[in-house]
C-alpha cells in the first residue's frame, strides 16, 4: 500500500506540474500537440535550421508537435493546380501512431528495422522525384528508447539510436545539411559527441528552455558534413 500511495503522490505532483507548466499552456494556446514544439523552435531560432523549400525528416515524430512546427515554418505556396501546398517536404516517422498533420507524410514503423528504412527511403524518393541520397536538408530526431533503469543497458540503447540517426543523416543530407538529435547526459553522451564530431564540421550542444529543468536531455546540432561523410 505504501508503494501505491507514493505512486499516487508522484502522479499527482506530475499532473500539477503539467497543468501549471507555461509551455503546456502556450502549446494549447497556439495549437501545438505538445510543449516539445518550443524545443525545436528555440533550436531553429538559435541555429537557423529551417527554411521554406527544404526537405526535412522528423524521426520519433509522435505525437506530432515537431511536424506541426516544421509545417508552419516551411509555409504554403500555390501548386500548378491552383491548390495550396507545403513549400517543401516534411516526412515523419515513429514507432507509435500519429494523428495526421496537414501536408506531412507519416510512416509508422521501427527505425531499427530495414523494412521501415526502405519505406522512408521510398517516401523520400517519391517526394524528391528520384534517388534521395544527399538531397535532404535537415534531419531532426527526438527518438528515445524505453529505459530500463540499468545505466549500462540504457546507455547502449541511447547510443544505438544516435548511431542510426547519424548513419541516416550522413547518407541522405546535402553537404551543408544539418542533424538535430536528442541525447542524454550520462554514459552515452560523450560517445554521441564524438560521433557527431567525426561527421560534422560544426557541432553544438543546446538545452532549450522548454526542456524540464530536472531532465538530463539536451540536443546535439551537427551542421555541414565533413568530406567523405
Amino acid at each position: 500500500m505504501k508503494v501505491k500511495t507514493q505512486s499516487k503522490k508522484v502522479n499527482k505532483a506530475w499532473l500539477n506540474q503539467h497543468v501549471t507548466d507555461p509551455w503546456v499552456r502556450l502549446a494549447q494556446k497556439e495549437g501545438y500537440r505538445a510543449r516539445a514544439a518550443y524545443k525545436l523552435k528555440e533550436l531553429d531560432e538559435t541555429f537557423h535550421l529551417v527554411h521554406p523549400g527544404q526537405c526535412v525528416v522528423d524521426l520519433g515524430c509522435a505525437p506530432g508537435a515537431w511536424c506541426q512546427y516544421l509545417r508552419r515554418r516551411l509555409g504554403t505556396t500555390t501548386g500548378p493546380d491552383g491548390q495550396p501546398r507545403v513549400r517543401g517536404t516534411v516526412i515523419g516517422l515513429d514507432l507509435l501512431p500519429m494523428e495526421p498533420v496537414d501536408g506531412v507524410r507519416f510512416i509508422q514503423g521501427d527505425f531499427r528495422e530495414e523494412a521501415t528504412l526502405a519505406a522512408l527511403q521510398a517516401a523520400l524518393a517519391d517526394a524528391l522525384g528520384g534517388d534521395a541520397a544527399h538531397r535532404v536538408d535537415l534531419v531532426v530526431s527526438d527518438m528515445a528508447p524505453n529505459l530500463s533503469g540499468v545505466e549500462e543497458v540504457d546507455a547502449a540503447r541511447i547510443e544505438h539510436l544516435i548511431e542510426l540517426a547519424v548513419d541516416f543523416a550522413v547518407a541522405h543530407l546535402k553537404p551543408d545539411g544539418a542533424l538535430v538529435a536528442k541525447v542524454f547526459h550520462g554514459g552515452a553522451y560523450d560517445a554521441a559527441v564524438r560521433l557527431f564530431r567525426a561527421h560534422f564540421r560544426t557541432v553544438k550542444a543546446h538545452k532549450p528552455k522548454a526542456s524540464r529543468p530536472q531532465s538530463a536531455e539536451t540536443f546535439l546540432v551537427g551542421v555541414g558534413l565533413k568530406s567523405g561523410g
